[in-house]
């Protein structure tokens, strides 16, 4: 693809899937919810409170069914944990997180033509010396200045909604005067 194509988001998955990247990145993840000690600690304790293991005649149930009940009663919020930690992994911009965009990143640039890195990473942000940023600040409040002096030419050019009113120039959406009555009175 040329630098004059539209790159899709659907074209650069498409290339992090047939280039094994997505594998990858969803191998890494389960990797990571695995060794995720907090998650396996949690589901554990779940396992250990459930109804299901202390309810009597739990003991006379064959594995089969003990399991099918366990499953039932917290496949859910096993779930719902594992999905939350999915995607604090995802997210994390110092991890796994910073590695994905900078992959879909480098996809990006390479099926459009363009350089790396399209966008400055926080990591990048340039420190001005104090001097510079002393005079930035005070180029914005001379131009803030600037800025209130030709507002307050424009607003005397202004005339109120009441000045109209009176000259019979406002009207409303439709066009019509705005002293019209919006429906007829009824006569009644």
């Amino acid at each position: 693809m040329g630098s004059s194509s539209v790159i899709t988001p659907e074209d650069v998955l498409e290339s992090l899937m047939n280039d094994g990247t997505i594998d990858a990145l969803r191998l890494k993840i389960i990797n990571q919810l695995k060794a995720n000690e907090e998650l396996k600690n949690t589901t554990i304790k779940m396992a250990e409170q459930s109804k299901v293991l202390n309810t009597s005649g739990a003991e006379k149930q064959t594995k089969r069914e003990l399991f099918d009940a366990l499953r039932q009663e917290l496949e859910t919020p096993v779930l719902e944990m594992a999905s939350k930690s999915v995607w604090e992994l995802i997210l994390d911009s110092n991890g796994l997180g910073k590695e994905i965009s900078e992959t879909v990143e480098r996809v990006f640039c390479k099926l459009s033509g363009r350089e790396p890195p399209l966008f400055p990473h926080s990591n990048d942000v340039v420190l001005l010396p104090e001097k510079a940023v002393g005079d930035e600040k005070r180029k914005g409040k001379e131009k803030d200045c600037e800025n209130e002096k030709e507002n307050s030419k424009s607003k005397s050019k202004k005339r109120s909604f009441n000045d109209m009113n009176a000259n019979g120039s406002a009207t409303d959406i439709t066009g019509k005067s705005t002293d019209t009555p919006a429906a007829p009175h009824d006569a009644n």
